[in-house]
């Protein structure tokens, strides 16, 4: 490659991966959440760190994830590889994850427990939750970061300037979420959409992205503007029912 298309190359990954890293972030910030406030930032960081480790393990390993694409079995006709499965399996498990956020948050009982009882998830556990997603994203990422560069040197800087750009970032972005409880329902909203199009890509059913960040930009546009017009008029999903 050529000095100016190295750098158009490493240009277009960075974009490239902070855009698939907002799902990334969303998620973290909602997980993160539910630590105490103290140790919400770190699980951030430490998730966002994760990311960006097993990225520059599975580019260091390019042969290995090219390998994934090959067949391993099949179910109804349909060819399965190890790229398909972690992908079916990563969207099943965005599914649970956010119905059960969402349940939670609707029709839990997380706001009228008493102080301290609504902390009850430990450190590792959002860790290892965070791991598991970033694992199908950054799968995804590697394998498009392959497609579109040469030089294993720009695949790697692409990641690393990218995560610390959304590390600089998270903290704003889930200040934002935690702020309004409406965008929390829509970003998990997002996710569920997510998890539906890794398992259609499972099944070598392609959803173009376009159509999915279309979707996804104008419910924020939509957001957007019943923020501004309820300004200063908060939202509460929770409310006490009056005893009889």
């Amino acid at each position: 490659m050529t000095q100016p298309d190295v750098w158009a190359a490493l240009a277009t990954l960075t974009v490239l991966e902070i855009v698939l890293g907002i799902d990334n972030i969303i998620f973290i910030s909602i997980l993160s959440g539910k630590l105490p406030r103290a140790r919400q930032k770190n699980a951030r960081l430490t998730g966002l760190g994760a990311a960006m480790v097993m990225r520059i393990l599975l580019l260091f390993s390019i042969s290995w994830v090219i390998g994934l694409t090959a067949p391993m079995f099949a179910v109804v006709g349909q060819e399965i590889s190890g790229r398909d499965l972690i992908l079916i399996l990563g969207g099943l498990f965005l599914l649970f994850k956010s119905t059960k956020e969402i349940h939670e948050r609707l029709e839990g009982d997380e706001q009228h427990a008493p102080t301290g009882e609504a902390h009850r998830v430990s450190f590792g556990s959002v860790i290892v939750q965070i791991m598991l997603l970033d694992i199908v994203f950054s799968l995804d990422s590697v394998i498009t970061a392959v497609g579109m560069a040469e030089d294993l040197w720009v695949m790697i800087t692409a990641v690393v300037i990218a995560v610390l750009i959304m590390m600089a970032s998270s903290e704003g972005i889930s200040g934002f979420v935690h702020r309004h409880p409406t965008v929390k329902i829509l970003a998990l909203s997002f996710l569920l959409l997510i998890g539906v199009s890794l398992i259609a890509e499972g099944f070598d059913q392609h959803i173009p992205k376009g159509y999915i960040y279309f979707a996804m930009a104008f419910s924020i546009f939509v957001e957007m503007v019943n923020l501004r017009v309820r300004a200063g008029r908060p939202v509460h999903l929770h409310e006490q029912v009056p005893k009889p």
